[in-house]
């Protein structure tokens, strides 16, 4: 993750995603630009960010190890949305990894200068209020859908949402996780999706070659999901 001295790029993110009416303070001079490439980290686990960050353009996820030293995937981020509010309202919270999925540009705000005004800030506080309840929510849904449709259809929004560049790289044990089936079903639902010719192996993970069929199988499952704004 790398500052950017880009002033003309930054008043532009702020204009487009509705930045400064999250707040009744005024924080647009002391706002901060970041560029986070595919892969890198927004936040680090275990440790405690220096900015409330606003993901302005990008895909991220968010994940947790366990105690018994497995990785979790908990769940996915995109833009506009806020990054680091929880460690804002409880400095004792514990700080889950946010790594970014593609390119990803933040806007941020220094947390410790900011933290006072925030947490009596009204507006802010409400904007945050309606963040997590719609967050909470896509946790209901997602566990639903779980519970309700196959795994062609819900591996298929999976590989949609963390694919970069029409690439899938995800660990197979925490797919499997995430999703609550075996190792083995996963792997025999990939191993259906490249006979049929939706995906093609590669020594790196498996390139999405028929992006039509794969959305449609999402789509069955999750209809207001505009996925084709994914796939590039």
């Amino acid at each position: 993750m790398k500052e950017i001295q880009n002033d003309a790029l930054r008043q532009q993110l702020i204009d487009q995603t509705g930045y400064t009416e999250c707040f009744s303070v005024d924080v647009p001079c002391d706002t901060r630009l970041f560029h986070v490439a595919a892969g890198d980290y927004i936040v680090r686990e275990g440790n405690q960010p220096s900015y409330l960050f606003y993901l302005a353009r990008g895909r991220a996820k968010l994940y947790a190890t366990l105690p018994n030293g497995r990785v979790s995937l908990i769940d996915f981020f995109g833009a506009p949305c806020f990054i680091g509010e929880i460690e804002l309202v409880d400095a004792n919270h514990e700080p889950r990894a946010v790594q970014a999925i593609e390119e990803c540009w933040c806007l941020a705000l220094p947390m410790k200068q900011y933290r006072p005004l925030l947490l009596n800030d009204a507006i802010f506080l409400r904007q945050l209020c309606v963040s997590l309840s719609r967050k909470n929510y896509r946790n209901i849904v997602s566990l639903t859908q779980n519970q309700s449709f196959p795994l062609v259809n819900r591996l298929a929004a999976f590989i949609l949402l963390t694919q970069h560049d029409n690439l899938y790289q995800e660990k197979h044990t925490q797919a499997a996780e995430y999703m609550g089936v075996t190792y083995r079903h996963l792997l025999y639902v990939i191993a259906q999706f490249t006979h049929e010719g939706l995906l093609l192996k590669q020594k790196n993970g498996y390139t999405i070659n028929d992006k039509k069929k794969m959305t449609a199988l999402a789509l069955e499952m999750d209809p207001e999901n505009n996925f084709t704004d994914i796939i590039h």
